[in-house]
């Protein structure tokens, strides 16, 4: 089946494990949709991500690829996701540009890594303890994978999970995401060695050079990175070192 021939409709019938596959048949990863990218990054597009209900409760595995198709999107196929945010110790943020052969908001800055745990057992979890402990590990297997940051320096225990945010945001006409976005922190000082398949560039920024930074016209950056942002992520920051407790464990999921 083509890209082409797939409807853009309501969903009407809830997406159960038993449902999900009658709504969301996959496609052949050769397909029109991928044309024209990298291999590599086609490659990825077969991991398998945790499909949930809009209560963050798994329902069903998909493709990344389906996960991010406009118009799977468009029917309510909401996936799992991560944001970390990794601060040195002059309390700046680590961001990132996306490299240009990535898919989805290809160039864009982002935060420090943006990933997706994976239909794996030490990834996922059904409860929301297991839920942080599985996208704890994905954001180590991740750091790893973009930035070179090797795991013995973001140990286990120094994430800090704080909340949840479900949000949409298409890439362009065919891309886009949906997501329940884990977001965790994290203080170390690490080295560097960037995938350039995954990154384009790095950079460290203190809160008010951040905010130079989207003043800049020529710099875009990634949709759920300017929600943070515009939402909580500055006072968090400016709590990093006194106050993050009360903004831990939140239990609660924000609708952006």
């Amino acid at each position: 089946m083509s890209v082409t021939t797939i409807e853009t409709q309501t969903r009407s019938v809830p997406i159960t494990a038993e449902t999900i596959l009658s709504l969301f048949p996959d496609i052949d990863t050769s397909g029109e949709a991928l044309e024209g990218h990298d291999e590599e990054q086609i490659r990825l597009m077969d991991e398998v991500c945790i499909v949930t209900d809009e209560n963050d409760m798994p329902i069903g595995t998909a493709s990344k690829k389906l996960c991010h198709l406009m118009t799977n999107i468009d029917k309510g196929l909401l996936h799992r996701a991560f944001s970390v945010f990794l601060f040195n110790d002059k309390n700046e943020l680590l961001l990132q540009q996306r490299a240009s052969e990535k898919i989805t908001f290809p160039d864009m800055w982002t935060n420090t890594c943006c990933s997706h745990p994976l239909h794996m057992a030490s990834e996922t979890g059904s409860n929301l303890e297991d839920s942080v402990l599985g996208v704890k590990n994905a954001a180590r297997r991740k750091l790893d994978h973009e930035l070179g940051i090797k795991k013995e320096q973001v140990p286990l225990e120094d994430f800090h999970f704080l909340t949840r945010i479900h949000y949409k945001a298409p890439s362009d006409g065919k891309w886009g995401e949906h997501e329940i976005d884990y977001i965790l922190f994290i203080k170390a000082n690490v080295d560097l060695n960037p995938n350039p398949n995954e990154v384009k560039d790095v950079q460290y920024v203190s809160a008010e050079k951040l905010k130079q930074l989207f003043e800049d016209p020529s710099l875009k950056f990634t949709p759920w990175f300017k929600l943070i942002c515009n939402s909580m992520l500055f006072e968090w920051w400016a709590n990093l070192d006194t106050g993050l407790d009360k903004y831990k464990n939140e239990q609660e999921i924000r609708r952006m």
